[in-house]
């Protein structure tokens, strides 16, 4: 496995989307594979970048490779790699992780100790691998973050988003065929 610097990110968000399926990603070295992403563009109206940049989204705006940090419903944060280059405002959002690196201290965080539970879901994963406002607009091939090259091309699903109202049917949510730590099942 090599680490995915930011160049891996500067090319269409529909094509980033689901290389990263199968891939690793660690904060402060603790992490797992990542097991579900969507895929969010500058023409998406789910998108937040579609009205244009302000204070909240304006990392989304910014270089690719880079964090995007969002809170969601002013509970949740969530994050998202952002992709296609400066003023271009696409961005992967992580929905799921296999939870490998630093468990004891992701179910510390979250509470729990049910795996399965840890990082299913853009915000439990941000819970357990302690992401905040404080990550938005860092580098990904930099400490804290380490993203890490899947070992093998693994089966990936694909089907519509989930948790939006807009463009929701559109089928930019991609998965690991079989995982157990998906937010949602996919339907076949």
């Amino acid at each position: 496995m090599t680490t995915l610097r930011r160049e891996f990110f500067d090319r269409s968000v529909h094509d980033v989307a689901p290389e990263l399926i199968g891939a690793t990603l660690l904060v402060d070295g603790v992490g797992g594979v990542i097991v579900e992403v969507e895929a969010y563009d500058h023409e998406d109206p789910a998108a937040h970048g579609f009205r244009g940049k302000t204070a909240r989204n304006a990392s989304m705006f910014g270089a690719a490779g880079h964090a995007y940090v969002y809170r969601s419903y002013g509970v949740h944060w969530c994050l998202n790699f952002v992709c296609e280059g400066v003023g271009v405002a696409s961005a992967v959002l992580i929905r799921a992780l296999e939870p490998v690196n630093g468990l004891e201290t992701m179910r510390a965080r979250r509470g729990v100790a049910n795996d399965r539970l840890l990082c299913a879901g853009p915000g439990r994963l941000c819970q357990a691998l302690g992401i905040t406002r404080e990550h938005d607009g860092l580098a990904l091939d930099e400490p804290p973050f380490e993203l890490l090259s899947r070992a093998v091309e693994p089966e990936v699903l694909r089907g519509p988003r989930v948790g939006i109202t807009k463009a929701a049917e559109r089928p930019w949510r991609y998965g690991l065929a079989a995982s157990r730590f998906l937010s949602r099942s996919f339907r076949r």
